[in-house]
């Protein structure tokens, strides 16, 4: 506006320095950042006061704002915590979720869904041991259907043997995975009391072994004429 930098600092209550002086940023500004960046990766779970105490401690002469101010230009976070999943509880206090003891105890499967570049849907059954966190098997199609949960089970009796007892969810996909559960139960409903419990389903190890021995020897002997997936 054609006056003097004395005039319009005046004005704007600005002292004249902040127009003539360059700022710099300090000598030690990329090594700190640097060392907050390895502290912050090293310990996730601290936020920006506990990485300036390990400063001090380190031999850094940095307060807290210093190390906010970095921590915040980084983009740095601590990243929340996730919810501890609930345990299964009946109205009389007993949890009824079976932990699993040993290798082939409980085996558990459930359906996953994806999409493909082009858009089209895409199902993964996922078979896991409990114990050991094992992936025993997984089934990908455009479409899984009950006698799909039907073989993939029997594979895995034959391959690995029968395990004690076979744990599914409630979900959408009940309706397939019930005709695999029915079908390892000799075609007979689960215990009562498992079924109350929110559809967890837990199967006698007898009639999982002669309903795979069965089912194998029925599927043998349609090998020739069954259409491949």
């Amino acid at each position: 506006m054609s006056v003097s930098e004395r005039r319009a600092c005046a004005a704007l209550g600005q002292h004249r320095s902040t127009q003539r002086k360059i700022p710099r940023g300090r000598d030690d500004e990329e090594r700190l950042t640097a060392y907050i960046i390895e502290l912050a990766r090293q310990y996730g779970r601290y936020g920006y006061r506990k990485i300036a105490a390990l400063l001090r401690r380190a031999g850094w002469l940095v307060n807290d704002k210093r190390v906010e101010r970095i921590w915040r230009r980084e983009g740095l976070k601590v990243p929340q915590k996730q919810p501890k999943r609930g345990r299964l509880w009946l109205n009389d206090s007993s949890c009824i979720r079976l932990r699993a003891e040993h290798r082939s105890h409980v085996w558990s499967y459930d359906f996953v869904e994806d999409r493909t570049h082009e858009g089209r849907k895409i199902r993964m059954l996922n078979i896991i041991d409990e114990f050991t966190h094992e992936c025993l098997a997984i089934r990908v199609s455009r479409r899984l259907r009950s006698i799909d949960v039907i073989d993939a089970l029997s594979d895995l009796f034959i391959l690995r043997g029968v395990p004690g007892h076979i744990r599914s969810d409630n979900g959408p996909d009940r309706r397939q995975g019930r005709a695999g559960l029915d079908w390892c139960c000799g075609g007979q409903e689960p215990p009562t009391s498992h079924r109350e419990a929110h559809g967890r389903t837990a199967l006698s190890r007898a009639s999982m072994r002669a309903c795979a021995t069965s089912f194998s020897m029925a599927r043998s002997s349609t090998r020739s004429v069954r259409p491949r997936s």
